[in-house]
């Protein structure tokens, strides 16, 4: 009976851990990243667990050597916070609200400018929630995400 039950438990574990994203642990997800940075559009990933903490990462389109790494923390209540430190010297402070359990969006500052960013949504979903630069949209060429015009 108890090798019953473990073997329940860890296929349950198991399953969590595939069902939150491939790059996770099994008491973690990762969703996709959505940023404006300044004027210049950013892709990564966010990596939340179930504590409430996590880790983003970034990178620019315009220029892909430049990338974004930090950490966050949340919670339903309060929503969350976190930094950023890229690549080419920039600082971020962000802040962010839950849409779900899985998604979000929020706001941030740097000397780049401000940012705005979505987690968790498609480009079309994501669109609404961040500000893009006046006479821009956002579209898919192939597989890449780019600002384009209206």
């Amino acid at each position: 009976m108890h090798k019953i039950l473990m073997t329940g438990f860890a296929l349950t574990i198991g399953l969590a851990g595939w069902a939150g994203g491939a790059a996770a642990g099994p008491f973690s997800a990762t969703r996709p990243v959505i940023a404006l940075l300044g004027s210049q559009l950013h892709v990564g990933t966010a990596e939340g667990h179930l504590d409430g903490s996590g880790t983003v990462v970034i990178y620019s389109l315009a220029n892909p050597e430049v990338k974004c790494s930090g950490e966050f923390t949340s919670s339903a209540e309060a929503g969350g916070a976190g930094q950023l430190r890229c690549s080419d010297g920039t600082t971020v402070a962000f802040k962010f609200q839950r849409l779900s359990v899985f998604t979000g969006h929020g706001v941030g500052s740097s000397s780049r400018g401000a940012m705005s960013f979505t987690y968790g949504l498609s480009a079309d979903e994501a669109e609404r929630y961040l500000k893009l630069p006046p006479g821009k949209t956002l579209k898919r060429k192939g597989d890449e995400l780019q600002l384009a015009e209206l």
